[in-house]
């Protein structure tokens, strides 16, 4: 297992409203990993908030601090076999959620969540705060 997190939607959106807890948390580990899917989400969120110039300009600045991990074609396959699985267990997940276990799952990473409907998905490490 990695040293390394990936940070859920849920967590960076606690990390901008400046949550004591969260913001505590990413001082516990040295490497910290973003799914491309969240940066979308959060940027989504940013330009629908009423201030948002002022959201997006401390994503970006934000953003510069941390490594990005990409969706390939061995997401895509993780995605698919994933989602599959919860559909014929009768416990699927958001779609987003899906994409960002199957980036954790393909890299061996410590998803950092709140939300327990990650907990459906075989073989991902999750860590709750």
């Amino acid at each position: 297992m990695h040293d390394e997190r990936l940070l859920d939607t849920s967590f960076l959106i606690a990390v901008a409203n400046s949550e004591v807890a969260a913001l505590r948390r990413l001082q516990e580990h040295p490497a910290w990993l973003i799914p491309c899917i969240a940066v979308g989400e959060l940027v989504a969120g940013a330009w629908r908030s009423g201030r948002a110039e002022r959201n997006i300009a401390w994503l970006e600045e934000w953003l510069q601090h941390v490594l990005i991990v990409p969706c390939d074609a061995e997401t895509a396959w993780h995605y698919g076999h994933i989602t599959a699985l919860l559909l014929d267990c009768g416990t699927p997940i958001p779609e987003n959620d899906a994409w960002i276990a199957s980036i954790a799952r393909q890299h061996d990473l410590t998803l950092v969540t709140r939300d327990a409907h990650f907990q459906h998905v075989d073989g991902l490490t999750i860590e709750a705060w």
